[in-house]
């Protein structure tokens, strides 16, 4: 595998190496936001281990903008920052994974090769379609009657887990898994928040609704008409 290490702690940066060349990765090291950004842009990695407190814009606005170039390469933030509303941050720039310092190389480790897996497991739909709603999974645009949507990040992996599984209903835990690999406390609303912020965004001008609640159950997405 081949890492990009954005962070900006010398003896973070040489454990993580020296642990990662061990397991036989290739690693390249930014020590700044605006090499980090070149390196993500010109080359071609597994995986992104991002910091966010560096040099230069945080790692939560350089996750944004590695997406926002449609770069999908996982990325995972590690740092000291460990609320709930700090991680959710970092998932709406884009990140696939949250790791809190200190941490173990271990767990770290274990982590980006559970991204692997996830990545290797999920079949890519070039464009998945229910109705007038169409998913791009390669330009990551989503349109409905070809009024392009605009979704954060979150959002966005969100609706392509329920269009790759039409008419399944997911509850909130099962949702956190699929999309993060693990779920928040059952205390936070995360999971609702996001669904009705998306439910605004592909169904509020439209008089066919697609997202649906299954009270008790969870949600899903379908053409059919909902009780």
């Amino acid at each position: 595998m081949k890492i990009l290490l954005v962070e900006d702690d010398p003896k973070i940066s040489s454990f993580v190496k020296i642990g990662l060349e061990s397991n036989d990765c290739l690693v390249d090291i930014a020590y700044d936001s605006t090499i980090g950004e070149k390196l993500a842009l010109t080359r071609k990695y597994d995986a992104i281990i991002l910091d966010v407190v560096i040099p230069g814009i945080s790692g939560f606005e350089l996750c944004k903008k590695i997406r926002n170039n449609k770069n999908m390469t996982p990325v995972i933030m590690l740092t000291s920052l460990d609320s709930v509303e700090d991680k959710l941050t970092g998932f709406d720039c884009g990140a696939d994974d949250y790791l809190v310092k200190p941490f173990s190389f271990q767990e770290l480790f274990a982590r980006i090769k559970a991204l692997m897996r996830r990545n290797k497991e999920t079949p890519l739909i070039p464009v998945l379609k229910v109705l007038d709603l169409e998913l791009d999974s390669i330009s990551k645009k989503v349109r409905r009657n070809d009024k392009e949507i605009d979704l954060t990040a979150t959002e966005y992996k969100i609706l392509e887990l329920l269009m790759s599984n039409k008419d399944k209903v997911f509850n909130r835990i099962q949702i956190a898994e699929s999309i993060w690999g693990y779920s928040f406390n059952s205390g936070t609303n995360v999971i609702d928040v996001h669904i009705n912020s998306l439910r605004k965004k592909i169904d509020k001008d439209f008089s066919q609704k697609l997202l649906h609640t299954k009270k008790g159950f969870g949600y899903l997405l379908s053409g059919d008409t909902q009780s």
